[in-house]
Parts: structure tokens; sequence; C-alpha cells
């Protein structure tokens, strides 16, 4: 009976162990205002992540990009002049973590 007992505190001390271990979250440092706290830092990431894609040069030429925030997530789109025929970079990042969510280009 006392080597029943101690096998069941064991398995509870490796059950709690177990449980405490794959709960532990690493957390560092999370601004107030998200990571992407701005239209600016928004387009900088996009830029960042639509450069590799579709290349700098492209992307380049869909300035000036803007951002706008609904629900938490921005959407960054760029322009195309008037004389120009196509669709445009999108890309959807979360204010929040800085995750990019979706990436588009029309045609």
């Amino acid at each position: 009976m006392a080597q029943l007992t101690r096998i069941v505190r064991l398995l509870a001390v490796c059950a709690v162990a177990l449980a405490v271990a794959g709960s532990a979250e690493r957390r560092g440092y999370v601004p107030e205002k998200g990571f992407v706290p701005n239209a600016t830092t928004a387009v900088r990431i996009a830029e960042a992540v639509l450069g590799p894609i579709y290349g700098d040069e492209h992307i380049a030429q869909e300035e000036p990009f803007t951002a706008t925030l609904k629900d938490g997530t921005w959407t960054v789109q760029g322009h195309l002049p008037a004389e120009y025929k196509g669709g445009v970079a999108c890309v959807e990042i979360s204010k929040s973590d800085g995750r990019i969510l979706y990436v588009m280009h029309g045609q």
C-alpha cells in the first residue's frame, strides 16, 4: 500500500511538472500599442515583405503605399499612376504582433 501511494504521488508530481513546463510561455517586452503602432511602421513592414517576393524595383513603382487600420489589422496597399493598368500589392499585418496575415498582388 505504501509503495502504491508513493507511485501515485510521483505520478502526480510528474503531471504537475509537465503541465507547468508545457504552459510556460516565453514572453519579452510587448508594446502597449502593439508591435505595429502606426501606418508608417505598417508600410515599412509591407515593403520589406513585398520586395523579396515581387522585386524591389516593381514594388517601388507602386509608391506611395497607404495603410489603413481596421479591427486590429493593417491593410497596406500600393498605388499605380493613372497611365498604368493592372493591380497593386496588398499586405495585411496584425497590429498587435506584426504577423503577416495575407499577401497578394493583383494583375
